[in-house]
This record gives C-alpha cells, structure tokens and sequence, in this order.
C-alpha cells in the first residue's frame, strides 16, 4: 500500500475538513458467514403459510438492491441445517456470477451459495457499505483473489479480507448512499419506462397486424390518458375477419381485408451472401458482414470484420446487398431482421438473406412484420435442421403473410419505427445514466495504489 492520502476525488462540501478516511478490513466490521442447505432439499418444501423464507440465487434480479421476498418456502426443521439471516443484514453469491450484493429487508434462510455479511458494526451504514462492495474496486478485489479454474468462487475467508474505506463521519457515509441511491432510482424509473414502451409496442404489433395464424390475446393499444394519440389512432375494431387487423387507422377503416402473398410474390429478388470463406480479415476496406452483425432493427458495426477489395470484386459480388433491402438471419441466431441502412456496399455471408421488395411494398412494413410475433412463429416453422438449424431461401420465399395497401404498409411502418426510435433513445438514456453512476462511484471512493 502507497502513502496517498486516503481521501476521494469528489468530497460533499460540509465534510471537506472532515480529513482521510480509515481502512478496514470487512471481517472486522462484520460477521461474515456462509449459508448451508438441509439434503436432500425437496423433503424441506413447504406450502404453509407459517415456513421459513428460502432463498435462492435465480429468484434474485441481477439488478435488484433489495431482497423483498422469496418464491419457495422451507420447514422449520430445516433450521439445523441451513442459516437464517435478517433484514439490514447483506449477502453476496459466491460462485458464477459473485460479489454482487443485496441488502435483505426480510428474514430468510439461505443455502451454501449464500454468502451472509451480518452484525455490521455500528460505525458502518449498511446502504454505504452495500454501495461499496459493488464498486469497481471491490469486484476486481473478487476477480482477482476467486480460486478455481474453469468456475471461479469465494469463500468466506477471500470476502473477510476486503478492503472497506470507510468516512470517519457516519453522516458522510449515509450522504454518499443517499446520493448514489437516488441516482439508482432515476435509472429504475427510465428502465421501467423502457420496459412500458417495449410492451406497448408488442401489443401495438398483435393488434395492427391480422392475428389468422395465432391464438393469443391482444394488447390494448394506447393508455387511456393518452388523449393525443387516441385522437390519431381512433382504430375500428374488426372481429369478424382473420384477414384484417383488430385496429386500423382511421382512413383505412373501409379498405377491406388485407391480401395473402408469399414473400416470392412481392420481391424483386430474395438472395444470400456468398458460401466461401474469406481467407483473410486482417486488411481489407471492405465490411464483411454476417448473421452474428445482424440484430432486430440495425447492423452491428462494433464485431463486423473487412476483406480485401480483391475478394469482394471477385467472390463477393454474390451479395449485392443495396440500401432499403431487409436483412435476415437464415443461420445461427435464426430470424433477427432489418433494413440495411448503410450507404455503403459491403460482403454478406451466407447465413444472411436479402430481401429487396416491388415498388408496391414497403421494406419497413415487412421488417416489422418479420420480427412480430406473427413473422417469428411463420419462421420457426420453416426451421430445419437437428443439430444444426437453417432456413433455406426455398422457404424463405415462401412465407405468407397477409398485406394491406401500400399507403397503410407505411403508416403502420411509420407508427411502429417512431416506437423504435423512442425505445432506442429510451435505452440509450439509460446506459448514459449507468456511465454516470460508475463514473461518481468512481470519484465518491478515494483511490489507492498498491
């Protein structure tokens, strides 16, 4: 350990004077125990209301902070044998995915991949020190000193020895957790509104496209206090036909039902990439792009590789992708989809097909529709393939679906990318949030060298 002072970059400004902070080490300032589990654990399941809590590492959220409730419940026998643990208390997994804290607001037993930090003293505020184990020097504290091979884990010994620095001033310590607490809400907020548009956009896919080729419910398309898009959106209902859609907008209420084709039948031409391998990526001014670059509504630049400008002009000229045509994953992760946007020529591999539609189809409409629950269930069952599934530009050609006018295609295109570019502003916003956050954890917790 250096002789840097042991104080943060960012300070609140009423504890500027408050001087360095001390370092201890976690077993001192807790008790740190493991969990156990009664075997064999089914003869401990128990459905009475009066059972211990049970708590298992898959019934917690990864991105959780507190711990509320469990789904299964144990007998009280069970007590001998596992380890109860009470609410202020905090526990950490400590195999695969460990280090990651939660703080416990109920009673529960937890087994062996349990690790419970418990009797925390009284110079310690739980909410910092919860913030602390999950700052980026303690996880790497965890990388570093896990034991094993191909499954790292810690044990109880490895967690007692982390270094905790700890504000001499309590007060400092439940502001420095009051502040990255009130940060954590703000994200939940924006991740359940995330998660409200992602919905309204799967119920607003059910209830615009005809629903022939399913049973399930519909979606109710728009919240009721929404008045601005109830008054733009007045749909009609139409049950009785499977050939048009439960809504529609306004001005295509009297157009009649929608019109079967295959995928054949509305194309201009329906194409994969080129079958060789190139026999270099290291210098090329070409983008090489396959199934693993194509994701639901864009193309994956930051994995995407480059071949010669010998190779594309000469082996490559197969896929003459061009922008507008809609990309689909035939291999590998089958049926991701969407409309090449990139103004400029690239290789596609095989395991891509491009689809370039007639004047009198809109390539967004189709998109969407290939990636609707109607598009997946079309695609899955064209799979073949045991160990290896595929799609084959035969059945690609081959899926039917039902099509309106090409004016209504684009509204309900345009309707559905507005979403898209909400839910992807909405996402990006969030990982801006996530970047702040590490970075003030970053300035909140003072830096020592070893």
């Amino acid at each position: 350990m250096s002789k840097d002072k042991l104080i943060p970059e960012i300070r609140f400004p009423e504890f500027k004077n408050e001087g360095e902070w001390d370092i201890e080490k976690l077993g001192v300032i807790s008790e740190i125990v493991r969990g156990g589990s009664p075997r064999p654990i089914e003869d401990y399941f128990t459905t009475d209301i009066n059972g211990l809590n049970w708590l298992k590492i898959a019934d917690v959220h990864s991105d959780a902070k507190y711990i509320t409730q469990t789904k299964e419940k144990v007998k009280k026998e069970a007590l001998s044998s596992t380890r109860e643990v009470n609410s202020g208390d905090l526990i950490l997994s400590n195999s695969m995915s460990f280090g990651r804290p939660y703080i416990l607001k109920i009673t529960t037993c937890i087994h062996d991949g349990w690790i419970a930090i418990r009797k925390i003293s009284n110079k310690t505020f739980e909410g910092y020190l919860y913030y602390f184990i999950s700052s980026e020097s303690s996880q790497s504290y965890f990388q570093t000193n896990a034991a094993g091979a191909a499954v790292k884990n810690l044990n109880a010994e490895i967690i007692k020895l982390l270094p905790i620095y700890l504000p001499k001033n309590i007060k400092e310590q439940q502001k420095i957790a009051s502040c990255l607490s009130s940060l954590d809400e703000v994200i939940a907020a924006h991740s359940q509104k995330l998660a409200l548009l992602k919905d309204h956009k799967k119920g607003l896919m059910q209830n615009l496209f005809p629903q022939r080729s399913l049973n399930c419910d519909s979606y109710d398309l728009y919240d009721e206090n929404d008045s601005k898009n109830q008054s733009n959106h007045k749909n009609q209902k139409n049950p009785g036909s499977d050939n048009v859609p439960k809504y529609r907008f306004k001005e295509f209420e009297k157009d009649g039902d929608w019109v079967e084709k295959s995928l054949e039948e509305i194309s201009i031409k329906v194409q994969d990439g080129t079958h060789f391998s190139p026999k270099s990526f290291e210098t090329g001014d070409y983008l090489y792009i396959t199934s693993k670059n194509v994701k639901n509504g864009y193309i994956e630049l930051s994995t995407a590789q480059y071949i010669s400008t010998e190779e594309h002009e000469s082996i490559y000229k197969r896929s003459d992708v061009r922008q507008g045509d809609v990309l689909l994953t035939k291999d590998g992760t089958i049926g991701q989809a969407c409309v090449n946007e990139l103004q400029i020529p690239f290789s596609l591999l095989s395991s891509v097909a491009f689809i370039r539609v007639k004047p009198e189809f809109s390539n967004y409409f189709l998109y969407h529709l290939l990636v609707s629950q109607i598009g997946q269930k079309e695609i899955e069952s064209q799979i073949a393939g045991q160990a290896l599934k595929r799609i084959t530009l035969t059945k690609i050609n081959n899926f039917s679906f039902d099509f309106p006018s090409l004016q209504e295609q684009q509204k309900i295109a345009s309707c559905l990318s507005y979403l898209d570019a909400l839910i992807t502003a909405q996402a990006e916003k969030i990982e801006q949030l996530k970047l702040h956050k590490k970075g003030l954890m970053q300035g909140l917790f003072p830096k020592i060298k070893d």
